[in-house]
């Protein structure tokens, strides 16, 4: 069992935990994730390791709720126990000298590239961090960035903080006034598509943190896999992380609706 030490609303949907589980934080790297079952009979959910304290032994997760299970986690209060955290998982994200890298959150994807930007700012990159929402509610870890990242810019889809507009506007200022030698980028898949379009045209590596759908991650169930260059990955064991220029993203957007249905029953019971 692993106790809940810390629960913070920070937005309608989305809720931060700081979660013991001393046996994941102790290898954990950037871009890598957990495996949370709330109970024994609970679906196996796949999280990002938003921070980790290996001193305390605890992982800070972002949980959005997007269905029954995401909502029964959240509905936790501190003190309360989480049944199995599984992990690290997946390959972590590539920490090197690059130069200029700008780093692309769309809602809660900003949670899964925040430690990615502390560890390229320690390798001694310049980090400039984008967060788009479609609101100011939904903006998450403005603050955290702030205290990290050269430069932090917001965007939001009606204007209600920061620049009015999409990520990729912000993406287009930042290309125009410098050269950049890196996007990393981790949102909703037409985000992810988006971004990789606009760097293209100036030659710019982009790297996309898949959120395919996860269940067993360990690349048996093949639920996530994805198409990359024309051959079956699976973001589990392959990824999460892939070239931006070499995904399928349309694949992937309609692979990512096909347990619709079943989700909408579950909430609905």
């Amino acid at each position: 069992m692993h106790k809940i030490i810390e629960k913070k609303q920070l937005a309608d949907t989305i809720t931060l935990m700081k979660v013991e589980a001393p046996m994941a934080v102790r290898e954990a790297k950037p871009g890598q994730f957990v495996i949370v079952r709330l109970d024994e009979f609970g679906e196996r959910i796949p999280l990002t390791i938003c921070d980790a304290d290996k001193a305390r032994g605890t992982v800070t997760l972002i949980i959005q709720q997007l269905g029954r299970s995401t909502k029964d986690l959240c509905a936790l209060k501190a003190g309360d126990s989480i049944k199995d955290i599984l992990g690290p998982l997946g390959n972590p994200t590539e920490i090197e000298k690059f130069g200029t890298v700008v780093i692309i959150g769309g809602g809660v994807g900003a949670a899964e590239l925040y430690t990615a930007a502390k560890a390229l700012k320690e390798k001694g990159n310049k980090v400039i961090t984008i967060i788009g929402a479609r609101n100011k509610s939904l903006i998450i870890l403005e603050n955290e960035f702030k205290a990290i990242a050269d430069e932090v810019l917001i965007t939001t889809d009606d204007g209600s903080y920061g620049i009015k507009g999409f990520v990729t506007d912000a993406l287009k200022k930042v290309i125009s006034g410098q050269t950049v030698n890196r996007v990393i980028c981790c949102g909703p898949i037409p985000m992810m598509k988006a971004v990789t379009m606009t760097a293209k045209p100036h030659n710019i590596p982009v790297i996309v943190s898949l959120n395919a759908i996860l269940l067993d991650a360990t690349g048996m169930c093949g639920s996530c896999r994805c198409t990359i260059e024309g051959k079956t990955k699976f973001s589990c064991v392959d990824g999460p992380e892939f070239d931006g220029y070499k995904v399928d993203f349309d694949e992937l957007m309609a692979r990512n609706k096909r347990f619709l249905d079943e989700e909408r029953r579950a909430l609905e019971g």
